[in-house]
């Protein structure tokens, strides 16, 4: 490969070995556009204003994956500890560079292809995972392909088909088909659930994990019911208890803090709490202040041997929290929110998107933070789940879709009607260099205001969505 000529002071990069090889930066081309590939190329980040000079430079992927590449070693010869011979890069750095670059340049989903498809080989690497359980850039093919189909069957693929769904009154039926296909998940996962018990499985811990705002709690809670009324019986632990005290919690340039990370939990404590709970110890599980942002009391708890441990958790796939338990105790349901639409552009629309939208809500509603707030933190969320999150899914005993077809003609009107909240253009003014948010949010924005929006009167109250726009008969204790 033969790129630009620039000046280039690093021979040699540090394998996770340590063993020094020599530095090849045609390795790095190939991995981008490898991660372009896996989404459809690098048009699919082509943003006019962001990027669309480096596009008109530049006509072709392979191009424009040289020019990146470029970038990539400017930004490893900046630092002068990778020119003294023994401190070359590590193989680590460089693909910390390759991320930051990448996003610099507004290729925000070639970024998260790359870096679920690294974070997936680090937990193959690990032993975590195994090959048949790795999901590369994140995106489950099969998965999203069968819900495709059922969409286009339904006329709900496309936004134009979405929308005239809604102007032509069949929305009821359309709301009615999604929940029922939802509701089945859930009666397959019971049946999973019932099944392994029945096969002699000493199950004692459910785990329901999956991204922010995906709708754990309402899952949780109706997966419960099935089981309960087969005569299971549960003890919930709050894991939001082993938060560490906000002094341990460093603040960014803007005020904020990163919970998103597995590390924002004590593990340690966790991971000895939930083996000491399964061998049938009382534990003093700490009680957290989020008002104090600090631990201020503990309260005993133990497990019953007729009781079943459940746990609503971001990372409870994470490996760390549940090292040295055996997976034939445990039980992993996962959920994601895989909205399969095309927008007016014939583009697939972004499952984190209506995440974030969903987020705004359940925020200002209940957290008291702005919509700006959330979108100026969305990337903690989205490095959290591309590391620890996303590239677990595997491990799942069951997935579930929590993402309906029906959410963004029912999100509409509470972000952008007569008291919307999403935050007016010039709110990002102040802040130029967040071009995740600026992306983010003029993307969010376009959507909504190509769809359709519709009232919430079709919607019952144990649906998922009313986790977020309110009126749901299960209670969330989040949004206490």
């Amino acid at each position: 490969m033969r790129l630009m000529p620039i000046q280039n002071r690093i021979i040699k990069v540090q394998k996770r070995n340590r063993a020094l090889v020599t530095f090849d930066e045609g390795r790095i081309h190939h991995a981008i556009l490898r991660a372009a590939e896996s989404i459809g190329g690098l048009q699919q980040d082509y943003l006019p204003g962001v990027n669309d000079k480096l596009f008109d430079a530049y006509a072709f992927d392979e191009k424009v994956a040289e020019f990146l590449t470029d970038n990539v070693v400017i930004c490893l010869n900046s630092n002068p500890h990778h020119l003294i011979a023994n401190f070359p890069p590590t193989i680590e750095d460089i693909q910390d560079e390759v991320l930051h670059v990448l996003r610099s340049y507004g290729f925000q989903n070639t970024a998260d292809a790359y870096e679920c498809y690294r974070w997936g080989r680090h937990w193959l690497r690990e032993g975590a995972i195994t090959a048949t359980q790795f999901v590369g850039n994140g995106f489950p093919r099969q998965r999203m392909d069968k819900i495709l189909d059922w969409n286009r069957q339904h006329g709900c693929d496309t936004v134009a088909g979405l929308n005239e769904i809604v102007r032509t009154g069949k929305f009821q039926s359309l709301v009615e088909a999604s929940l029922a296909v939802y509701e089945a998940s859930l009666d397959e996962a019971a049946r999973k659930v019932l099944a392994r018990l029945a096969a002699g499985d000493h199950l004692r811990m459910l785990w329901v994990s999956g991204p922010s705002s995906s709708g754990k709690t309402t899952t949780t809670v109706k997966l419960t019911q099935r089981l309960e009324k087969r005569g299971l019986r549960f003890l919930m632990l709050n894991l939001d208890d082993y938060f560490w005290a906000l002094i341990e919690h460093p603040t960014d340039w803007i005020n904020d803090r990163n919970f998103e990370t597995p590390e924002a939990l004590d593990i340690q404590l966790l991971n000895r709490h939930l083996r000491e709970l399964l061998d049938g110890k009382t534990i003093e599980k700490p009680v957290y202040s989020f008002k104090e942002g600090r631990r201020i009391a503990t309260k005993p708890v133990k497990l019953e041997k007729d009781q079943i441990l459940l746990l609503d958790c971001l990372h409870g796939l994470y490996p760390p929290i549940t090292e040295d338990i055996d997976a034939s105790v445990q039980f992993r349901l996962y959920i994601e929110t895989l909205n399969m639409l095309y927008d007016n552009q014939g583009r697939l629309t972004k499952f984190t998107d209506v995440r974030l939208l969903r987020r705004m809500l359940r925020d200002a509603r209940h957290r008291n933070h702005s919509p700006l707030s959330t979108l100026l933190h969305w990337h903690y969320v989205r490095a959290g789940e591309l590391f620890s999150i996303i590239p677990l899914m595997g491990l799942a005993d069951h997935v579930i879709n929590g993402g309906m077809p029906f959410d963004l003609p029912i999100l509409k009107p509470f972000l952008c009607g007569p008291q919307a909240i999403l935050p007016e253009p010039d709110a990002l003014e102040a802040y130029p260099g967040f071009l995740d948010a600026h992306i983010r949010y003029g993307r969010v924005k376009r959507l909504l205001e190509s769809v359709a929006g519709s009232g919430d009167e079709d919607i019952p109250g144990d649906a998922v969505i009313r986790e977020f726009i309110g009126g749901s008969t299960i209670p969330i204790p989040h949004n206490e």
